[in-house]
């Protein structure tokens, strides 16, 4: 007798129209993102089709929101990638209703549309904070290098974009007397109609060269006297150092020395509350280092959250005497590592008897951070923070902008920590 399976027919069409909604679990992670985008106001982004009746008319801004945003939750960045999964996932079919946008289309809307999904961000964060009653107490900063979309390969310092250019104007030098030197016997032999091609196609490759470079040297030249007018130097007497790197992909990204040795990337920047682990503050920057993040970073979360922390906690990286100050001006409690501290090692024990009267704040700090409260909180902060940096980079994959320049790199930036929370809300309210 012949084994009996249960009924298999792939051929067959279905009787009746299917429900979507029966196509997914109820707690799926589609619903979670459908739902909270429905919730937002998409304005900024509908009031530019409104006006245009041009064309066929466009996808909806809501679904291609949803399919976006649903693409960074589950590590899917690149428009074609996209693409791909709205024509074979069932996931990103159900989000789409049946739509299948190509990539370029998906692209244009990302790029279009950045700054108002930027915005988003706040638009997320707090309805998550309001559904969770959530009121912010204590809140842990810490930064991240992530790779630009350009090689540190294309980069090139100052002192070797002088040495090029002289060689490259040697080279055309050389080039012209070449040609002349051409043109005058063609001129002899086939008389002064003719005209050579090839020479002039290389002096037009290098004189390319030499304007971009000059262009780079400009860039960094101007940089060179806005760092010194911050110091309080003489801004007209400032030039470049010989080591200071021009990208010519993304110039407005940073050789920066990262966990895995030097990248050209972006400083990322987050602000984290210890419950759900919530990024309720986020930037980018292309400062190599954070003791100039902790007054932007804090005026973040206050704007995008909508509420005052009152701890902070951070790394010795954004340590420095203004910032005590500035956070003891504002009275938040700060517990801030005053010197870098190996793996593994413990502090020492706090020594007995008062601080010298004129001791700094960095010295009162290191100080609180021995007793056993303020080591006890200062603990805190590493399973509060970096975790987020590891969900984003090691779980989602996320390790390098697709955008270009710094503007673009923070909405892109803003995207992932608006998905971060939107995965840690459905992990709050739909598992």
């Amino acid at each position: 007798m012949a084994k009996t399976y249960k009924t298999y027919l792939p051929d067959q069409d279905l009787l009746l129209p299917p429900s979507l909604r029966d196509w997914l679990p109820e707690n799926h992670l589609v619903y979670c993102v459908s739902d909270v985008v429905d919730q937002l106001s998409l304005s900024a982004i509908e009031s530019v089709y409104e006006e245009e009746d041009r064309g066929q008319p466009p996808y909806h801004p809501r679904m291609m929101t949803k399919i976006l945003l649903y693409g960074y939750c589950v590590g899917v960045f690149s428009s074609r990638r996209i693409q791909k999964r709205l024509e074979e996932d069932v996931a990103f079919r159900v989000l789409a209703a049946g739509n299948q946008p190509d990539f370029r289309t998906i692209a244009d809307f990302r790029k279009l549309h950045l700054q108002a999904l930027e915005e988003l961000f706040q638009q997320v964060l707090r309805l998550v904070l309001e559904v969770g009653a959530l009121k912010l107490g204590r809140v842990a900063l810490d930064g991240s290098k992530v790779k630009a979309n350009a090689s540190k390969h294309k980069a090139m310092s100052y002192g070797r974009m002088e040495e090029t250019e002289k060689r490259l104007r040697k080279e055309v030098q050389e080039l012209l007397k070449r040609a002349e030197a051409v043109d005058e016997e063609e001129d002899k032999r086939y008389g002064r109609e003719r005209q050579g091609e090839e020479l002039p196609e290389e002096l037009q490759r290098r004189e390319t060269r030499i304007a971009r470079i000059q262009e780079a040297k400009k860039v960094l030249q101007e940089r060179a006297r806005e760092k010194a007018a911050s110091e309080g130097k003489d801004r007209q007497e400032a030039k470049p150092e010989a080591k200071a790197q021009y990208n010519f992909t993304d110039p407005e990204s940073r050789i920066m020395k990262g966990s895995d040795g030097f990248v050209q990337g972006y400083n990322t920047q987050v602000a984290v509350e210890p419950l759900f682990q919530l990024v309720v503050g986020q930037g980018v920057t292309q400062a190599a280092n954070d003791k100039q993040q902790v007054v932007p970073l804090i005026e973040a979360i206050q704007e995008q959250s909508g509420q005052r922390p009152e701890e902070v906690l951070a790394d010795s990286g954004y340590c420095s005497e203004e910032n005590l100050k500035y956070l003891a001006k504002r009275r938040m409690a700060g517990f801030v590592a005053t010197e870098k501290q190996k793996h593994g090692e413990r502090s020492e024990p706090c020594k007995r008897g008062p601080l010298p009267k004129d001791a700094s704040r960095v010295e009162r700090m290191g100080r609180k951070l021995k007793t056993k409260v303020g080591a006890a909180v200062y603990a805190r902060r590493k399973c509060m923070v970096e975790p987020v940096f590891g969900q984003i980079k090691q779980a989602r994959g996320f390790r390098q902008f697709l955008l270009r320049g710094l503007e673009k790199v923070r909405g892109e930036w803003a995207l992932v920590c608006m998905t971060h929370n939107l995965l840690k809300f459905h992990k709050i309210c739909y598992e």
